[in-house]
């Protein structure tokens, strides 16, 4: 639920538009936040700034009716249903590149 006005992100505008700054708990903003960067650590995780994306009750609203369409393409009529209904398949990734694209506030 990062970048919605729930969060707690610190909002910041770019170019006229408003941008939640993300970090994972690894990051060095999170551990300044927890007493700073230990000499014997280094910040690991990533900084990104993430468009805005407001109430969180309508990305609430978009996953429900994710999992009615799910439940509707494969006969469930209730998540109980869904794992009799659907066969999972489990994928692994060494690397999730999903904010690759996105500016980091330190140029990493």
């Amino acid at each position: 639920m990062a970048g919605h006005a729930e969060s707690e992100a610190k909002i910041v505008e770019k170019e006229g538009k408003p941008y939640a700054l993300f970090y994972g708990m690894s990051s060095y903003t999170a551990q300044e936040h927890h007493g700073g960067v230990r000499s014997y650590r280094a910040s690991e995780g990533r900084e990104v700034y993430l468009p805005f994306r407001g109430a969180v009750a309508a990305c609430l609203q978009e996953i429900l009716g994710g999992l009615r369409s799910t439940c509707a393409y494969v006969g469930a009529t209730n998540l109980e249903e869904l794992p009799k209904r659907a066969i999972f398949i489990r994928v692994r990734r060494q690397i999730n590149p999903v904010y690759n694209h996105l500016e980091s506030p330190h140029g990493s």
